[in-house]
């Protein structure tokens, strides 16, 4: 399963890093996701969200909906 990592850093002003691992569950994402997140980034992180990749390929949203609306 592919997982989408966001981290947000920085001091100042804050910045978001975005990356996606390939994992079995979360426990590995999240242990592949820690060797991945660069050395300058890692001191000044203090936020990091982990959810499943968004799958592009799927139908765009409201597609299935008679009006081509998102669903309610």
């Amino acid at each position: 399963m592919e997982y989408q990592l966001t981290v947000r850093y920085g001091k100042k002003t804050q910045r978001y890093l975005t990356f996606t691992v390939e994992a079995a569950n979360v426990p590995v994402a999240l242990r592949a996701a820690a060797d991945q997140i660069p050395a300058e980034v890692s001191p000044e992180a203090d936020l990091v969200e982990l959810r499943v990749a968004p799958d592009f390929d799927k139908s765009p949203l409201g597609q299935d909906s008679p009006d081509g609306l998102a669903p309610e």
